[in-house]
Order: structure tokens, then sequence, then C-alpha cells
């Protein structure tokens, strides 16, 4: 090989350092033929490309004429060298699949080696072109993540689908997008969104067109207007009243690879889609995927969330008709969409949890945690780590961090029961986080807001434990800012029958038997009877038939473990103050129903509408002794 004159290395290296220079093709070209004429003394110079039989000038300098088509398709064909008319044209490079040509116009014929300048001004060009392609790269995966980015924001499946194909075809400057998800029972794709298409949404059959194979294949698939236009679906065009020119079509992969569908652009604005284009869609589409499978996600967890949410609230009713019920119903639906604190009164038993449970489920907080938490349990020690958690290591016993209950019902709503067996140090807390919204775990410092709906129960008269100082005035006041007084279930006569039929229904299908009827008789008895442990003493009773009855009638006799009314005890018997005798008919009635289920504790408890802990401090409290 010839060594090359200083001229023409020089000339070389002028090209590279324009090169580095240049960010874009143009400037580089014209540059480029500044230092070519300079090289050759030639009085003007340009660089043509053919395109489909038509030839564009890329760049051009000075003056220069004669130059015909001819003479550059002549170049091109023979891919040598030609001289005519005072014109030099060669192809540009030695790749025999070049469409571009240089041709300077010499003033006087000169002895150069052109072939090594066309290929110093190829290699230049090139290094220009991959630099210029690599910044676009970066651009658009620059415009790929802050449009994923957005995507991640929205959890609304339409509005995903609409917000993916706007943002692609503005990125690959496009007509159109559409966003085909594989119905798999169906054998069906569903593309959205569809314009031109009522409620905005395209089925196909999955096998159908371009977006079939791909599906199918995996691969990638692009249509050119002068391609195999034959495999668009012009069926589909003509239900779009659309004209398919141009299309790229992708596959979305979800994890694991697994299809979901497939990722479709149509009509390049300008040109054809290329592989830059392909490679922009496909790194959109592994974007776009992780965000509709997120969304999907979403969705399925909200629907199941509400689904849980109705079956909670079904579960929450007020079953009844009398009118304290109706005046109780009216209460809650007031009160349910406000933020008011609710102090509910009532013996036990008699439903305070459940018309909580209502309120909670008929207010904006429905979808958020409702939390209870049954104060008389929670020893002075524990309740300030349960209301409040606690860090690790904060005492003995604590290997982990606990969130409180405070916390775990932020947005939702939280219950107290039993508030007044809440203690005076345990009541000045709790004040203190009503007042400030802010709890602190046991062990920690870091103040954490809580944004909490509280509900209050208990079955005691606060306003004579506020006069006689076991309750916090202050606290009663921030508690009670709405009443709720539950009615007993002997005051109910009108329901009991009505709850009662309820319940068995409830078990019995639980138990997976035909619900039985109630005898009249039997009637007679559920209404003869006292129902000191309420609606919980009733609910208890029907879980008990329909599990044990047999028959599909229910009928007095099967009611015998419940007191008859000679059983039940007298009150004239009972001699000496109010006081006095209160304590002897709790205590006798006590030990009658412990007596009618065999010293069975827990059942005892159950039917008396207690908890067990509450039972046992009652009979401490009468001095009763515990048969166990």
């Amino acid at each position: 090989m010839a060594e090359l004159p200083d001229s023409v290395l020089a000339f070389s290296g002028r090209l590279f350092h324009i090169a580095r220079q240049s960010d874009a093709v143009e400037v580089f070209l014209a540059e480029a033929l500044a230092a070519c004429c300079t090289l050759t003394g030639a009085t003007a110079g340009c660089v043509a490309r053919a395109a489909k039989g038509t030839w564009s000038r890329l760049a051009e300098v000075g003056q220069g004429q004669g130059l015909s088509e001819e003479l550059l398709a002549e170049a091109l064909d023979r891919h040598e060298l030609v001289r005519e008319q005072g014109w030099v044209c060669l192809p540009l490079g030695s790749d025999r699949h070049t469409t571009e040509i240089l041709a300077v116009c010499e003033s006087e014929p000169t002895e150069l080696p052109w072939d090594a300048v066309a290929e110093s001004l190829a290699q230049a060009l090139a290094a220009v072109r991959e630099r210029q392609a690599d910044q676009h790269r970066i651009r658009r995966l620059e415009a790929i993540l802050e449009i994923a980015a957005d995507w991640q924001q929205t959890r609304e499946m339409d509005a995903l689908l609409t917000q993916i194909a706007e943002a692609s075809t503005r990125l690959l400057v496009a007509e159109r997008a559409s966003i085909f998800l594989w119905d798999r029972a169906r054998k069906t794709l569903v593309g959205k969104p569809a314009l031109g298409v009522e409620g905005g949404q395209l089925e196909v059959p999955d096998d159908a067109g371009i977006v079939g194979q791909v599906l199918a294949t995996g691969e990638p698939q692009r249509v050119d207007s002068d391609g195999n236009q034959q495999q668009v679906d012009r069926q589909v065009d003509r239900q779009l009243g659309f004209q398919t020119r141009s299309l790229l079509c992708v596959p979305l992969r979800g994890k694991g690879g697994r299809l979901l569908g497939v990722f479709e652009m149509i009509n390049k604005q300008q040109g054809r889609f290329d592989d830059s284009d392909e490679e922009a869609l496909t790194e959109l589409a592994s974007h776009a995927a992780i965000a509709l499978e997120t969304t999907q996600q979403h969705e399925q967890l909200v629907k199941t969330q509400n689904q849980m949410t109705e079956q909670a609230a079904s579960q929450a009713q007020l079953i009844g008709a009398c009118p304290a019920i109706e005046a109780l119903r009216s209460t809650v639906q007031k009160v349910a969409d406000t933020e008011l604190a609710v102090l509910v009164l009532g013996e036990n038993g008699t439903g305070k949890e459940v018309v909580s449970q209502q309120i909670h489920y008929l207010s904006r907080r429905r979808n958020a945690p409702f939390v209870t938490v049954n104060c008389a349990a929670l020893s002075e020690t524990l309740l300030e780590s349960e209301l409040f958690g606690h860090e690790k290591g904060a005492f003995t016993d604590a290997h982990e961090m606990r969130e409180g209950k405070f916390e775990l019902a932020s947005g939702g709503t939280l219950f107290l029961d039993e508030i007044g067996d809440m203690t005076l140090n345990g009541q000045a807390k709790l004040l203190r986080v009503l007042e400030e919204k802010v709890v602190v775990r046991v062990g920690g410092s870091r103040p954490i807001h809580t944004d909490t709906r509280i509900i209050a129960a208990t079955n005691q008269k606060l306003v004579e434990m506020v006069r006689e100082k076991r309750f916090r005035e202050d606290l009663y006041f921030r508690l009670n800012v709405v009443t709720i007084e539950m009615p007993a279930l002997r005051d109910r006569d009108a329901d009991i029958v009505e709850l009662a039929e309820y319940f068995l229904a409830e078990f019995c299908g639980q138990a997976g038997r035909a619900v039985p009827q109630i005898s009249e008789a039997a009637r007679r008895r559920l209404l003869e009877h006292a129902w000191p442990g309420n609606v919980r003493e009733l609910r208890n009773l029907m879980e008990r038939l329909a599990y044990l009855s047999a028959g599909e009638r229910i009928a007095p006799e099967d009611l015998s473990f419940i007191l008859s009314p000679a059983q039940e005890p007298g009150f004239l018997s009972f001699r000496g103050s109010l006081n006095d005798v209160t304590r002897q008919f709790q205590s006798e009635y006590i030990r009658q129903r412990i007596d009618a289920v065999r010293g069975n504790m827990t059942e005892a408890a159950r039917q008396l509408g207690l908890h067990r802990s509450n039972l046992y401090r009652k009979m401490r409290q009468l001095g009763m002794e515990s048969p166990e």
C-alpha cells in the first residue's frame, strides 16, 4: 500500500478534529467539504445521497455547475471514481452498500489518492453520526425514564393506558398508539385507547394481523409504506376510519417474561420506523408492563379490600324496627359522616361494638382499619405499650419494634371498649394523645402523627365516676361529643323474634343445615325471658340451637337451658337497701348461671355478656368464691 502524502494525512486529521467538535451532521459536512476543497484546490463540493431513485444533497459548498444526477448514479453503480465535465465523483467509503457520493468540482485535474480522501471523510462522518445517535439515544432514554416515573404514579387502568399511548406517540413522533392486553381465556386482544371505537376499546382475535404475529412469536415487527402491507388488518382500519401506512409492534412482557400483550405504534410522521424507534418502543414496553402489572395488582387489592369492607359492613347491622332502634339508625347516619368523637353507653351485650363498626363503615374512613382495644383487659403496665407501641429493647420482653393501636388505626377508627375500666394514669396518657394527635412509642423519642377517629364505649355510669373522681372530667368531655345510648333487649320486645330468626339463619348457614322454624310457644318463651345478657345472650342461644337442636321446629323444651319465668329470681324476695338488693341479685344470678352450665366459666361469661376476666373480677367484688 502506497504511503499517503502528508497533505492527505493532515486532511484526515483535520476531518477528525472537525468531527470531535461537531454535534450535527450538516455542520460537520459543511466544514469537511470546505477542507476538501482547500486540499484539492476545488471550487465546489457536495455530498449527495440516493434514496428510492431520488438524489438529495446533504451538504454543498462553493459554486459548481454541471453536476448531473446521471454522473452521481454512474459513480454509485460502478462504485468507483468517475470524472466528467470537471467533476470528480466517487462513493463515500469502501462499503459497497453506501448510497452517498462525494463530488468535487476541480479547477484543474489533480492526482490525489481520492479513495483515501473519500474513506477519511466516510469514517469521520460515521463517527459524527454515531455520536449523534448516542446523544439521541441518551435523550430518549432520559425521556423514557421520566415518562415511566409518571406512569408509576397512576393507579387507574384506563387512565394509565391513555397516558402510555399519548406519551409514546409524542416520543416516537407517531400518529397513534394502542396497547393490546391479552385476554387468554377469551383468546382475544383488547386494545386501548382505540379512537373511533365506541367505548374506546378494540377487540381482535389473538391470532389476527401483525399484533397476533407479535403475540405468537414474541418478536417485534415493522411494516413500511412500501413493504409488507398485506399483513396489515385492513378490517380494523375500516372499523376505525383510519389508514395504516407504517407500523411498529413489540411484545409486552411482565415479570418472568410472561406475555401480557403487545404495544403498537402507527404511522411515523416523518420517514419510517427504524432500529432506534424499535429499541425505544421495546424499552417503553418494559416500563409500561411494570406499570400495568402494578396497576392491575393495585386494582385487585382495592377490589378485594372493597369486598372485605362490604362483607364486614354487612355483618355490622342493626336488626330490628322498634322506635329505639329506628332512632338509633338515624343518629348513626348523621354521626357517621362527621369526625366527631362518639361515646356509646349501654349494658353488656347490647351491641355497642356493632354500632361503632356501623359508624365506621358508613364513614369516609370505611376502607381504613377498624381497631378494637378492650381497656378492661389491659393492665397498667401493658396499656401504654398496647396503645402507643414500643421500640425494640424498650423493656425485657420487647424483642422487636411493635406499632401501637393508634398507629394501626391511623386513617381509620379506634374503638376503645370498656373505657370506664381504664386507670386514671392511663386516662391522662390517652387524653394527651387525643389532644396532640401524636404518639411516642415506649422506649422511643420520635413523635408519630396519627389521624384516628375515636369511638369509646362503656357499661358504666361515667357521670357518677367523674363526680367520684374515678374518671377524668376533661377526658369525659373529650370523648362525649356525641352520646349514643344502646337500649337493653328487654326494652325491645318487638325485635326479639326478628333478632332470633336472623341469628338462627346465620348460624344454620354456617352449620350447613336448613333453618328450623321457631314455634309460637318458643316465641312466647323468648319474649318472657328477661335477657340479662341482652343481644349477645340471644345470639349465643341461637348459635347453640343451630348446632345442637334437631328437627324442623324449635320448641319451648329446646330452650330449657334458659331460665323459665318461674325460676327467674323474684325481686320481692330480696330485703335491704337498694345497693344490698342489687348485690344480692347479682350474686344469685351469677351463681344460677354458673350452676346451669355446670361450672363452665367461659360459657357462663358468654351467657352473662361478660368477658371471662370481667366475670372473675365481678365475683371478687361481690365476695363470691370461684368454682375453679
